[in-house]
């Protein structure tokens, strides 16, 4: 049946290609762009101006309108803010999941619906599936290395309902060859891997764009207690972190800890890395939590991490402790686990500290 669908157009192979698919389909197809930042010249990155111009481009090769939208102070307000405060109390932000909660799942899916769309389609590498009850569910994209369902943890089934991922069925080269059937463009055009809003150093970045005082200076401690040195702000410093410690070392160090409460950044040898529990929050499920005991739930605590078996218990409402079958490095406040049974995301939070 034929619906109308808007696509999410970066100006890059992979939306260009959903669009072009669904084009061909023979579906009503439109595709939108975000502009989400104000670029320095010669600046480049996700929904830059020259992003912008090459979804156009798509668009016009294609055969379909397109329509961009303003959307620079909800991203400032949902995503950069979000990304700096992280910093400032000791986490290490995924400012990509945030993006994708609030500026493609929540603003640009309720706009294409008010423009009337059935569906609000991505290039994202991720399937959805509905089961017999009405229930839909995220899984995973037949792109094992590719799949991007960790970034998508947060959308619910209402969201689901109205979202098309056409690229779950395919693999990255496999998108490549389609995007050059179609002779678009944008066929051999490279991905962007850094976050998209910061040209160079984050750590500048967060100095220059932040409205409170000057970073509090702090103390780089031992696991024992004993002071190493001194820093000059804990947004400097994630957990793992190795070079650029600021401090003499007869052996490598590594960053164990950050204590928000006192500034100070905790370091420590590469086996105090490893943690076989965590506290997650603000949890996102999409079944029933009461039954998620004796499931064979695997988790995922970093994009590129390896799933690992674990446990849950609930602390309280919005709280979990996950317990790995075994221990994992570098468990990092901030960044996202996410819970899966097979292909199919159950559920997902966000670290609040590693025990």
């Amino acid at each position: 049946m034929r619906k109308k669908i808007i696509v999410a157009m970066s100006g890059g192979v992979d939306s260009s290609t959903t669009a072009a698919l669904l084009m061909e389909q023979g579906h009503d197809v439109s595709g939108i762009t975000m502009q989400l930042w104000d670029y320095a010249d010669g600046e480049t990155g996700c929904c830059s101006l020259n992003d912008v111009f090459d979804a156009r481009q798509a668009a016009n090769q294609i055969g379909i309108e397109h329509h961009v939208v303003n959307y620079k102070e909800d991203f400032q307000k949902y995503v950069v803010t979000d990304f700096i405060d992280k910093y400032y109390n000791g986490q290490t932000p995924n400012p990509c999941i945030m993006c994708n909660e609030y500026m493609k799942f929540d603003f640009l899916l309720k706009k294409s619906l008010e423009l009337g769309a059935d569906y609000l389609a991505t290039g994202h590498y991720a399937k959805i599936s509905k089961e017999n009850d009405g229930n839909y569910f995220l899984e995973k994209g037949v792109d094992k290395f590719k799949d991007q369902s960790y970034f998508l943890f947060t959308l619910g089934k209402k969201e689901l309902s109205k979202l098309l991922f056409p690229l779950g069925e395919f693999t990255k080269s496999k998108v490549r060859e389609i995007s050059e059937g179609f002779e678009l463009t944008v066929a051999s055009k490279k991905e962007s891997q850094d976050v998209c809003f910061i040209a160079k150093d984050y750590r500048k970045f967060i100095e220059d764009n932040t409205n409170i005082n000057k970073p509090k200076i702090g103390n780089i401690k031992s696991i024992n207690g004993d002071i190493l040195g001194t820093h000059k702000g804990i947004h400097n410093f994630t957990i793992g972190q190795r070079r650029k410690l600021g401090i003499d070392s007869l052996g490598a160090k590594y960053v164990v800890s950050i204590d928000f409460k006192d500034s100070s950044v905790i370091v420590g040898e590469e086996e105090d890395l490893y943690s076989d529990r965590l506290i997650a929050t603000n949890l996102n499920w999409s079944i029933d939590k009461n039954k998620i005991y004796n499931l064979n739930i695997k988790a995922k605590v970093r994009y590129r991490s390896p799933e690992t078996p674990v446990s849950i218990k609930f602390v309280d409402d919005n709280r979990v402790q996950v317990i790995f079958k075994t221990p994992q490095r570098a468990l990092t406040p901030g960044q996202a686990i996410v819970f899966y049974l097979g292909d199919k995301v159950i559920g997902g939070g966000w670290i609040d500290k590693a025990k």
